[in-house]
């Protein structure tokens, strides 16, 4: 898609980018985190970006100013439970001046605004610690709001003292129900409190810049994103699901960088001097690079330094599982590998269901994602990561096996690569086009599947949710579209835009590259590992898909055929529920020859599925989680006497305990006793089960479908 070499465009821009002249204000209580000029350059060079490529031309203007601040204001306190009114009427000033600090590259006020809000949260902390010293009475009727997000910001410091009072107390009473050791309570509740403090101490700058840039990029629309350097490494191993490492899980713990799990294969695996629980310590580039300590680091800045290139050498200090914080750390020496994400790539199952007293075998394929490994595509290795490649083995163990119709699962996938969504369209059909995109010039492009081969041609249903989004929609859609196969779920998202990814590192000059350089390095020791870029990354809307029919998928998404009610609240999540998110449209239709037609299959379809519906525990099961996870929705506070609590979470416990097992029962499962641990890896997804008797009805009711020969199916 857009073979055209966009990135030039945008590289060529000259970018004038210079530090605000205006001068920080320091706000005494918090750790007064101030901009650097790294962060300048990078707002501003996004800023031109978005303003001279974005396919929704937004000006910046006071009028988006206050779309900003809002957001702002809603990323650091959505549930006004630390600003206090008047630090809101404080920053009203800015409200229609942040558009001009953009464009400017002025982070000053935006860094005001929130070391205000750091201030605030560190006194409220600091308030609940010291309230454990005191003694509280959970006989007395009282009621903690912990939904405040429609209610006025707080007035008075006495108020909010109120509010984080009865916090504590809520906090406490929790924790007492659990164990009624109130002061072992209480020493757990202030470790809880004070590693909010140590944590809220760890924030840097960056972190602060990637939320003012989160509010200002989805003001322009939803999905015009940056990231910092590590949320961009995260990203794109997202994208291509592995990662340049060592093969091991990590997470923080009293200071300390754990090891919590480790892929089989890895360099750490193989080392055999890691285990699971182990302290990393310290971390040296090469066979000679100097230790850094790492005790007290945030987790990605850690992750920084032990992830790198593959092929180079990272040394670690470990304390190991048990060991003494005195103890000796022992050096363990590794080369960096490629990981490969199996736990995030497509997989297969078999379920078997009775048609007719015939068995029925259904391939069920979970795709999680639309990834690929760009490096590896781009330098040319035929073998890269991909979905379309993952699926395509997956294909063919399915037909070895014998199967009689594959149903794809695509709930919760957000999508990513838009090729992904070509190729793997290109599995199911012959040849044709799958995509229409239409760019910022209203130029529109058709992206086709060239390759004649079809990977599987037998009964085929796609299973979508509401946040089936983006790449799953184009393919869905041109599965619907071409009559290759039923669609089964919910509404989906209604993602119809297109983003290009573009590296900040090869867009800003070199001089300015230089001059920051010079900067950051004053007094400071670097380590260059190779696992991230400098500036970041900004994905950019850069057009908008349609399906070969003409109609776009934006707001609207990929409508199924056989609907499943939401357990998602549709009302909550969605484009159509994104302010900022473009309309709905259409353009010409393609060329394109359908292969199939369910019109008068899928009345029969509906009439199966509803009768059994109609009969199904599980189904009930299904309708009574959706009305009550509404009801919970709408619940804004909660009782704070003991008595009363306690009943309530013991007929919700009872009532929860009930519903699995009457789940489990239905589903053909023995109830679990009473403190019984469930068994690992069983199957309760019911909708899941019901797409594949749905598409074993499909196959039933059409002989033409039974077939497992390489026919397009016909009916």
């Amino acid at each position: 898609m857009f073979k055209k070499c966009y990135l030039m465009l945008v590289i060529g821009t000259a970018l004038a980018c210079h530090a605000a002249a205006s001068k920080p204000v320091k706000v005494p209580g918090s750790n007064d985190l101030q901009p650097d000029e790294q962060e300048s350059v990078v707002c501003k060079t996004v800023a031109e970006l978005i303003t001279n490529y974005n396919y929704k031309k937004v000006p910046l203007n006071d009028s988006l100013s206050v779309v900003i601040y809002n957001r702002y204001l809603k990323l650091m306190d959505e549930s006004h439970n630390y600003l206090l009114a008047s630090d809101v009427a404080d920053f009203d000033k800015y409200k229609t001046v942040l558009d001009d600090d953009v464009k400017s590259g002025n982070l000053n006020d935006v860094f005001y605004m929130f070391n205000v809000y750091q201030k605030r949260y560190i006194e409220h902390i600091k308030y609940s610690i010291a309230q454990l010293d005191k003694n509280f009475d959970f006989n007395k009727s009282e009621n903690f709001i912990y939904d405040r997000d429609s209610l006025p910001w707080i007035a008075s410091q006495a108020d909010m003292d109120n509010t984080w009072g009865l916090r504590v107390k809520y906090d406490l009473l929790n924790l007492k129900l659990a164990n009624p050791d109130l002061t072992k309570d209480k020493e757990t509740l202030k470790k809880r409190y004070e590693n909010l403090l140590a944590q809220v101490n760890k924030l840097n700058s960056q972190d602060v810049f990637q939320l003012f840039m989160d509010a200002f990029t989805e003001a322009i629309d939803p999905h015009t994103s940056y990231f910092n350097p590590a949320n961009a490494a995260n990203f794109n191993i997202e994208m291509s699901r592995q990662l340049e490492g060592i093969g091991a899980g990590l997470n923080t713990e009293n200071d300390y960088i754990i090891i919590r799990s480790i892929v089989p294969g890895g360099p750490a695996d193989k080392s055999k001097q890691i285990g699971v629980d182990d302290r990393i310590v310290g971390v040296a580039q090469g066979k000679d690079g100097e230790f850094q300590n790492v005790i007290g680091w945030r987790i990605e800045n850690a992750i920084a330094l032990i992830r790198g290139t593959k092929g180079t050498i990272v040394r670690l200090e470990m304390l190991p599982k048990g060991a003494s914080v005195s103890a000796k750390p022992k050096i363990v020496e590794m080369v960096r590998e490629k990981i490969i994400l199996k736990d995030e790539s497509a997989k297969k199952e078999i379920k078997t269901y009775i048609s007719n007293g015939k068995t029925i075998k259904i391939g069920i394929i979970s795709v999680p994602a639309f990834y690929i490994d760009f490096n590896d595509y781009k330098s040319g290795n035929p073998n890269y990561k991909s979905t379309t490649h993952d699926v395509k083995l997956l294909l063919d163990s399915l037909k070895q096996e014998g199967v009689d119709g594959i149903v794809m699962d695509m709930r919760q996938n957000g999508g990513g690569s838009l090729m992904e969504a070509i190729e793997l369209t290109g599995l199911f059909i012959k040849t044709g086009p799958v995509v229409q995109v239409r760019d910022a010039k209203d130029q529109v492009e058709q992206d086709k599947d060239d390759d004649p081969s079809i990977a599987y041609s037998g009964p085929l249903a796609i299973l979508v949710d509401r946040f089936s989004a983006s790449a799953t929609e184009i393919f869905s859609g041109a599965i619907q579209d071409y009559g290759r196969g039923i669609i089964i779920g919910t509404q989906t998202y209604g993602k119809g835009s297109v983003q290009n990814a573009i590296d900040l590192d090869r867009v800003v000059p070199t001089s300015l590259k230089d001059r920051i350089a010079s900067l950051m390095g004053k007094g400071q020791k670097t380590v260059s590992t190779g696992s991230q870029s400098t500036f970041g990354q900004l994905n950019l809307t850069i057009a908008k898909f349609y399906r070969i029919t003409g109609n776009s998928t934006q707001h609207k998404g990929v409508m199924p055929d056989i609907q499943f009610p939401s357990v998602i609240p549709m009302d909550k999540y969605g484009e159509d529920t994104e302010p900022s998110a473009m309309p709905f449209d259409i353009i010409a239709k393609s060329d394109f020859t359908r292969v199939g037609d369910f019109t008068t299959v899928l009345p029969q379809l509906q009439k199966l599925h509803d009768q059994r519906m109609a009969n199904s525990p599980s189904f009930k099961y299904l309708l009574d989680d959706i009305a009550a996870f509404k009801k919970h929705q709408d619940e804004k506070s909660i009782v704070l006497n003991e008595e009363q609590l306690k009943k309530q979470r013991e007929a919700d416990d009872k009532k929860s305990f009930d519903n699995e097992n009457d789940r489990r029962v239905a589903m053909g499962l023995p109830a679990l006793k009473k403190g019984e641990t469930k068994p690992r890896n069983e199957d309760l997804d019911f909708l899941r089960k019901e797409a594949g008797q749905i598409l074993t009805d499909l196959i039933g009711l059409d002989n033409k479908l039974t077939s497992n020969k390489e026919t397009i199916p016909v009916n």
